[in-house]
């Protein structure tokens, strides 16, 4: 199968992008996703029409049935950057032979399993790597790799803090 930047609908991108010059509003939305326990650590997240199932590894208890909840965070990261890299190289008419990018975070158990109150359960730190085959000047790539990172929103939401607020509801 042949892979192409020039796949990317360029003149869609282009028509949002002026519709959202001309009136702000029309940019802005939500996103919504529902999560349905389904097991022990199993669950099911459906978003519009797709559906993500997740699991814990066994040493936490779950059956590695699935993807962890924090491996889906880093997958988030690297597909949207994924994204950006193709746009802004569709943009400039550059072409990848292939691309891949690499994610990876470093955790300490002892924040989730509630060892050490010093400890944030989450990741300690989190970086890429982007693999590159493409017929582009590095100065170039380093220029998409800013233009990626500028306009990520996952970027944005794992380095920035994003206000997050939770409530619970009866059945």
């Amino acid at each position: 199968m042949t892979k192409s930047c020039t796949t990317l609908d360029l003149k869609a991108f282009e028509q949002t992008k002026q519709a959202v010059v001309a009136d702000p509003q029309t940019g802005q939305g939500s996103f919504r996703s529902v999560t349905v326990w389904q097991d022990g650590a199993r669950a099911s997240t459906t978003a519009r029409s797709f559906r993500i199932d997740t699991d814990e590894p066994a040493p936490l208890g779950g059956t590695d049935a699935a993807v962890d909840p924090m491996e889906l965070l880093l997958a988030a990261v690297g597909t949207c950057l994924t994204i950006g890299w193709v746009t802004h190289a569709a943009r400039r008419g550059i072409d990848f032979r292939d691309l891949r990018i690499e994610v990876e975070g470093d955790y300490d158990l002892r924040g989730y399993l509630g060892v050490s109150d010093d400890i944030r359960p989450g990741f300690g730190g989190v970086r890429y790597t982007v693999h590159i085959d493409a017929a582009a000047d590095p100065a170039v790539l380093e220029e998409i790799r800013a233009a990626a990172e500028v306009g990520s929103p996952m970027l944005d939401n794992v380095a920035n803090r994003t206000p997050l607020t939770g409530a619970v509801a009866g059945p």
